[in-house]
């Protein structure tokens, strides 16, 4: 049987020309499982309002950020799939949810290469509707109306995986080894609707101050629980005082609540409270991007520093870094050597379907 690994990730424009932009924004923002609402507003609010004003904004954001290769995402992912390939004996095709290289076209290759089973690995660590769910879906109906039936199976979110842990705390030691004041986690952000919607109970998320630390069923897709714990096993592992780290969230969009503290108004604050030498780590993100690169290295950097604080300092993340590869690897040969069964068993999709704007 032949074999193969597909690695997902978010994706990019394809240039810094505002058109491209504004098709990739348009991609991004229509999606169900992004913007959550239904169909008509959505279509009102991101064609009617958004991409009016927000690709020429963003073509701004993104050129701070380009590299003479192109998208930072999409550089770093592609020597990803290089250098996974060079460990592994079977192949491994990147495809990004939105853009290019894009799934429906790396799905048909993988067709007319002969592919005959395949393991999926997300790039994002942390469930989410809005990052890990949509993409594993759109790969899945791809598949489907692309004609590639064929076994798959899928790397379940590893926001726990001691190796996974290992890879972090390892890329951040030579920081951690330096003078700083205080760590800050911050993760990408999502509207605390989309903890409700991904809940299975329809009734822990958000129920209280401390429902992630409450055993549930929900906990298998609830993103700001999987964030927690990713904190709590680094800061156990690199042994961070209680008193040194905090985390915190970004990248809001729309007035509706997301899920708090925020990143922008936390490094705003830091420096009043005496944090003023600050080291800043991003794990929901495998690959640094325009989010990390620029919301928080950039802007997020200039707004510390005009508020009081003395030195900051970005860890990146897990980019090519050895470690990281191995990880990948690891999992693959851990799949191929499985017996089938087992794996339709144990690795198989097992999430509810999610609570989208449709069926809410």
């Amino acid at each position: 049987m032949k074999k193969a690994v597909l690695l997902l990730n978010l994706g990019s424009p394809d240039s810094l020309a505002v058109e491209d932009v504004k098709s990739y924004l348009g991609e991004f923002l229509m999606d169900e499982r992004v913007i959550d609402v239904p169909g008509p507003l959505r279509t009102l609010l991101v064609k009617g309002i958004i991409l009016n004003t927000r690709p020429r904004q963003s073509a701004e954001a993104y050129e701070k950020v380009w590299t003479d290769e192109g998208s930072p995402l999409i550089v770093t992912s592609k020597k990803q799939q290089a250098l996974l390939s060079e460990k592994l004996d079977i192949p491994v095709y990147l495809a990004m949810r939105y853009r290019n290289p894009s799934t429906p076209d790396v799905i048909r290759q993988m067709k007319k290469d002969g592919i005959e089973h395949v393991f999926v690995i997300p790039l994002y660590p942390h469930y989410s509707m809005s990052s890990y769910e949509t993409a594993f879906i759109h790969c899945t109906e791809q598949m489907k109306e692309c004609g590639f039936d064929v076994p798959y199976d899928i790397l379940q979110p590893y926001y726990n995986d001691p190796d996974y842990i290992d890879c972090l705390v390892e890329r951040a030691l030579p920081f951690l080894s330096q003078d700083y004041d205080h760590l800050l986690f911050s993760f990408h952000g999502i509207p605390e609707r989309h903890l409700r919607k991904s809940d299975p109970t329809g009734s822990h998320c958000l129920s209280c101050d401390n429902c992630c630390d409450m055993s549930s069923p929900a906990h298998a897709t609830c993103y700001r629980h999987q964030c927690l714990e990713t904190v709590k096993a680094f800061v156990k592992k690199a042994n961070i005082p209680g008193d040194q780290f905090s985390t915190t969230f970004q990248s809001r969009l729309g007035r509706d609540p997301w899920l708090q503290p925020y990143t922008d108004f936390t490094l705003e604050n830091l420096p009043q409270h005496g944090k003023k030498k600050l080291l800043v780590i991003c794990p929901a993100f495998i690959s640094d991007c325009l989010e990390t690169l620029e919301e928080i290295n950039m802007s997020g950097r200039e707004s510390f520093m005009e508020a009081g604080g003395e030195t900051f300092d970005m860890i990146p993340c897990l980019n090519d870094s050895p470690k990281w590869i191995d990880f990948m690897a690891a999992k693959t040969q851990d799949w191929q050597s499985r017996p089938a069964d087992e794996l339709t068993s144990q690795m198989r999709w097992f999430y509810p379907q999610p609570k989208t704007a449709q069926s809410s």
